[in-house]
């Protein structure tokens, strides 16, 4: 049986820290011209796609625009599809997978995810520093060996 992570084209960074506001996320439907606005949590983020967490359904469109606002990345776009949504009582996961990002964006998401798995092998190798000063994902992070320090 193939893994989940053995399939994924890109690696993910969680998105943990910094969620206590929800991100709006607004849908534009291509085909239709509607817009959906949806509270979500991003559960993680990769250059291909990102898990979201919300309480309300997201649309389940071919073609749509998501604008958002991520702290290390800023205000962007993206044109994507939905993948998959599951529903877990009034919970609903759902995957956005992109179908085109701007390249300064796909490079900020990219880094992020990144250092992010830079640093699990760190703490995997079981070095003695495994949070670095120029960390890109280091907003996103909430690894017990962080270092906060080196981010003042």
């Amino acid at each position: 049986m193939t893994k989940k992570s053995d399939r994924r084209r890109h690696p993910r960074v969680p998105v943990i820290n910094n969620i206590v506001e929800p991100i709006d996320l607004v849908y534009t439907d291509e085909s239709t011209g509607a817009q959906t606005a949806v509270a979500a949590v991003l559960a993680d983020l990769s250059l291909s796609g990102m898990r979201l967490v919300s309480f309300l359904k997201a649309p389940v469109a071919g073609n749509m625009e998501i604008s958002m606002e991520l702290p290390p990345v800023g205000k962007f776009s993206v044109k994507a599809k939905t993948t998959w949504v599951r529903q877990k009582g009034p919970v609903y996961t759902m995957g956005i997978e992109f179908t085109e990002i701007h390249g300064a964006v796909a490079s900020k998401i990219q880094a992020m995810a990144e250092d992010f798995s830079d640093c699990d092998t760190r703490i995997l190798l079981k070095l003695p520093e495994v949070c670095v000063a120029n960390c890109r994902a280091h907003n996103l992070c909430n690894k017990l060996q962080k270092d906060i320090t080196l981010f003042k």
